[in-house]
């Protein structure tokens, strides 16, 4: 088992097209640090040119669970139970089909995917647009389930839950802590599923233990260069990059 499990993180370390993975990373923990949200936005569309799609996903849950953790006792006093019980219900039932068609999605068709997403969402962020109607019980559990099976097909799972749930009537305190439980919980929903449907392999795993540690200290730096003075500024660059990493990263271009 240990020369199983040294194989494959020398094969990470092999991986053509790694030196992207640590770039995308690094960019990714910085935005996320000082602005809060971006992960999946500007990795995925990097891993996608190098990874196989099941790869880049795996390889994002395994680093990002770790960077939750730390606060996920804070979070849980705050959260609101059963809107958290709804929104992963929700995600349960739709995680699967997503994992489903993303194992047998094209590459190229995932990489069209992935930032034609990220540049939605970007869009959808930059004009500030948020769902004002009524968050019914029903809505809550088809929220979670559209971030289930996005977090299944393309890793992106955060943005329908976040730009629906803020317009809830809760506290903030309260939206953020049932927002960042959803998360860490869809990663490890993601992660269980996709071992029970056999989609886990050694080497994305390898390659996102690898990539942890230079997310949490990405993350850090970023949180450290945060400025509440400037916070239009860092969302500015945030998007910037996001955008850059969505265009440049079509196949268009390679």
């Amino acid at each position: 088992m240990i020369d199983l499990v040294a194989a494959a993180f020398h094969a990470a370390l092999a991986t053509e097209g790694f030196p992207i993975l640590l770039v995308a990373v690094i960019l990714a923990g910085l935005v996320r640090g000082f602005s809060g949200f971006g992960t999946a936005m500007i990795y995925m569309p990097f891993a996608g040119t190098v990874l196989p799609p099941v790869w880049a996903v795996i390889t994002m849950l395994v680093f990002d669970i770790p960077g939750t953790m730390p606060i996920l006792r804070d979070a849980l006093k705050d959260s609101h139970r059963k809107d958290l019980q709804r929104l992963i219900f929700g995600a349960v039932v739709a995680l699967p089909f997503g994992l489903f068609l993303l194992s047998r999605v094209h590459p190229d068709v995932f990489r069209w995917s992935v930032s034609s997403i990220s540049l939605v969402l970007l869009m959808v962020l930059i004009t500030g647009w948020r769902y004002r109607g009524v968050l019914s019980r029903k809505m809550t559990v088809g929220v979670g389930a559209m971030g289930g099976f996005l977090s299944g097909a393309s890793g992106v799972a955060g943005p329908p839950v976040i730009l629906l749930y803020m317009s809830s009537r809760h506290a903030i305190q309260v939206i953020r802590a049932n927002v960042l439980l959803y998360l860490f919980m869809i990663d490890a929903l993601t992660l269980t599923i996709a071992g029970v449907m056999g989609l886990l392999d050694l080497v994305p795993i390898s390659i996102g233990l690898i990539l942890t540690i230079p997310y949490a200290l990405a993350n850090m730096a970023g949180a450290a260069l945060f400025r509440p003075d400037k916070e239009k500024l860092f969302r500015a660059v945030a998007y910037v990059l996001i955008a850059v990493s969505a265009l440049s990263n079509l196949p268009l271009f390679g």
